[in-house]
């Protein structure tokens, strides 16, 4: 069974209703990025950055998946498929994807804000005064603006295994998740689907690329209908 490998972004999260700060001047739901998304942010204002992704958090229960969410579900039938998000929502999980690495955290998971080996399920909000089981404040299981990013080698893992990698609806502008495709064979089947392409240049490298100027929630479909008749 060949092995698909999907990088997904904020777009398709956005077909649902999830706002990303990138719809508006750089501000996230009015928020400066530096203010809710930093760890300097985190040092400065704690409560409005819990605050803030208290609300993200709360917004999960009022969107569902969509049909580029579904479609790429429907491909676990036929291929063995890996989920590289960024999004930190659970859209995916929801739509039946069973193998889902988050680069970026989870909104519905919580961490030690000292120790980011101590995670939790998270179905409600993080309150100043919540702790972890060392007695130090929980934060959000986000990897923000400056942090490292834990989960970029085993994603670099997965794409360096794929017979066919798919990118949906991300700008391929945030690094390092814009530069996981040079994990992966250069000549192996590449598919981009986006309404607004734009090719940096790790993808402009790749001699097998299908474009695919379409939102995600049509475009996958696209996607699945040529590799169904490969």
């Amino acid at each position: 069974m060949k092995k698909i490998v999907v990088l997904t972004g904020a777009g398709i999260s956005a077909e649902s209703g999830i706002r990303t700060f990138r719809d508006s001047d750089g501000l996230w739901e009015n928020h400066r990025i530096e203010d809710v998304a930093t760890p300097e942010g985190w040092q400065r204002n704690p409560e409005l950055v819990l605050e803030f992704y208290n609300q993200r958090r709360a917004q999960l229960f009022e969107v569902e998946p969509n049909a580029g969410h579904r479609a790429l579900a429907g491909l676990e039938k036929d291929f063995e498929v890996d989920i590289v998000t960024q999004n930190v929502d659970d859209l995916h999980e929801r739509a039946g994807n069973t193998r889902i690495l988050h680069l970026h955290g989870e909104l519905r998971k919580s961490r030690s804000a000292r120790y980011p080996d101590l995670v939790y399920p998270c179905e409600g909000d993080i309150c100043m005064g919540d702790k972890c089981e060392k007695g130090f404040q929980l934060r959000p299981h986000i990897v923000w603006f400056g942090e490292a990013v834990p989960m970029l080698e085993p994603a670099a893992q997965l794409a360096a295994q794929a017979d066919i990698f798919i990118i949906v609806g991300t700008s391929l502008q945030v690094y390092p998740a814009a530069s996981l495709m040079i994990y992966a064979n250069a000549n192996i089947p590449f598919y981009y689907v986006d309404p607004r392409p734009q090719i940096n240049h790790e993808l402009s490298r790749m001699p097998n690329l299908t474009v695919i100027a379409e939102p995600a929630s049509t475009g996958v479909a696209r996607v699945v209908e040529l590799l169904r008749g490969r």
